[in-house]
């Protein structure tokens, strides 16, 4: 998408966002205009960052099996405090999307300030946490003695990363949620691009490349796993910075230069924020919880399937993502029309964007059964990990389109602050159907028991989602709110 494209929807946006605040009608094409503008650059966010990872996975798994299965091994810990960080962003970004619906850009300021500190104190300590347990983290995680020194070496720098992430999440969560998906998106792309040269320059050593008729010398560090996290690392905090000062200088809506206010969080707004995003911390504990016991089911299986299943979880996630990226919107357009009091509407929002989740997806699903061999090709060029990761992948294909039901409700309902009880569906459907299965068809069938048993327990969390979608107990909290002006 250029940037004059996007510069059109961004304006395009503003002024359809405007209607929800200010109360106006909204026509049923308008709505589906919005999704759509707010959802596409949300997807190029979603998908920048999963490129990131397949990125990393293809130039480590260069190296060989080893040093793929050693990312892989701590990869499901990796995404629990990704989840942790994104709660407790969205804690603080949603109150923002129902201040600014309701018009109240001062509160909204407000929120913003507070959340600089208390997420600040989170992620330090998120951090050492982190630390404290990566020597040990592929220890109970049953690794391979051989692999385990650069998994351990990877889950520790990553942690040393984690506020530069975490503030990332922070203010685009915040600009999100104000409506300007466009900045979050360019600056996902750029980390993503980042990533790439960084990598090229820290895995791999010093070496000589063929560019058509000429050889060039290129300089490397040949740190190999310790290479891709650092260069990971440094894409973030630039990232990370261009995203904060954008969001003090230069958005709207949420800009503090030139404004006054406290720092200090207060007892409200850190309770809100608590019922907000504990119950989304938690319930990123219970699904990640679930994928760390999948890694001890797939362990024992060997260096091949430890690798096949996490080359795997990446190529998926090209297919899911985009189900994030319109949940974002989502939660967006559901959080400010909750701010405006305007029922009908944030209804009317919940079921376009679960609609068309489920029908990118769906398409994705397709295009992922398709193209299985070329997408695990590209991660390795071990012969035994691609045919497995092909069979697996394939099996999963079936699974999208509930899983986008389950993937873009969940947004409707964090926008409607209805967080405990999707929280209480995730931890049945993960550990009394998938867990379960996956014991019973693991010793029979191998890695591709495991993954039967997750395509039938998306199926099932999809439908358990769009049940309490249609009956609308989610939409409790909404009251008639009073316009105030920005």
């Amino acid at each position: 998408m250029s940037a004059t494209r996007m510069e059109s929807h961004r304006t395009k946006s503003e002024v359809l966002l405007a209607l929800i605040r200010t109360g106006k009608p909204m026509t049923w094409m308008q709505q589906v205009q919005l999704t759509v503008w707010l959802s596409l650059p949300a997807v190029v966010a979603q998908l920048s960052a999963i490129v990131m990872h397949y990125i990393d996975a293809a130039m480590v798994g260069s190296l060989g099996a080893e040093e793929a299965a050693s990312i892989g091994l701590v990869s499901t810990t990796m995404w629990l405090f990704f989840g942790l960080c994104g709660a407790a962003a969205t804690g603080f970004s949603v109150q923002v999307a129902h201040k600014i619906g309701a018009n109240d850009c001062e509160g909204a300021k407000d929120v913003l300030r507070q959340s600089f500190t208390a997420i600040t104190l989170f992620s330090l300590s998120l951090a050492s946490v982190g630390v404290l347990i990566s020597g040990q983290l592929p220890v109970w995680l049953g690794a391979d003695l051989s692999i385990r020194a650069n998994a351990s070496l990877y889950f520790m720098l990553f942690s040393l990363f984690l506020p530069a992430l975490q503030m990332s999440y922070l203010a685009g969560g915040m600009l999100r949620c104000s409506g300007n998906m466009h900045i979050p998106s360019m600056l996902g792309v750029v980390m993503c691009v980042l990533d790439v040269v960084f990598n090229f320059f820290f895995i791999f050593p010093s070496r000589d490349i063929q560019l058509w008729n000429l050889t060039l010398s290129v300089p490397g560090a040949g740190w190999g796993v310790v290479g891709a996290a650092l260069g990971t690392g440094a894409a973030e905090c630039i990232a990370s910075s261009v995203l904060i000062w954008y969001l003090w200088t230069r958005s709207s809506q949420l800009r503090l230069v030139g404004s006054r206010g406290s720092f200090r969080p207060q007892a409200v707004t850190l309770n809100h924020a608590l019922r907000i995003g504990l119950p989304m911390g938690l319930e990123h504990l219970v699904i990640c919880g679930a994928q760390i016991m999948t890694t001890v089911i797939v362990a024992p299986l060997g260096v091949i399937a430890i690798a096949a299943n996490s080359f795997s979880i990446t190529a998926e996630s090209l297919c899911y993502m985009p189900g994030y990226g319109i949940a974002d919107a989502a939660t967006t357009l559901v959080g400010q029309s909750m701010g405006a009091g305007r029922r009908r509407l944030t209804r009317s929002f919940a079921y376009i964007t679960v609609g068309m989740g489920m029908l990118v997806m769906g398409v994705m699903g397709w295009l992922m059964y398709v193209a299985a061999p070329q997408i695990i090709g590209l991660m390795t060029p071990v012969e035994e990990i691609r045919q497995l990761g092909v069979e697996i992948l394939r099996i999963e294909a079936y699974a999208e389109p509930m899983f986008a039901a389950s993937i873009v409700a969940y947004g409707v309902f964090v926008g409607a602050t209805d967080t405990l009880v999707p929280c209480l569906m995730n931890f049945f459907s993960i550990w009394a159907v998938r867990l379960s299965l996956a014991f019973l068809l693991a010793p029979r069938y191998g890695l591709k028991g495991v993954w039967i048993a997750m395509c039938v327990e998306l199926c099932f969390r999809g439908a358990i989602f769009l049940i309490r979608l249609v009956r609308g107990r989610w939409m409790k909290l909404l009251q008639t709110a009073p316009l105030k002006r920005c």
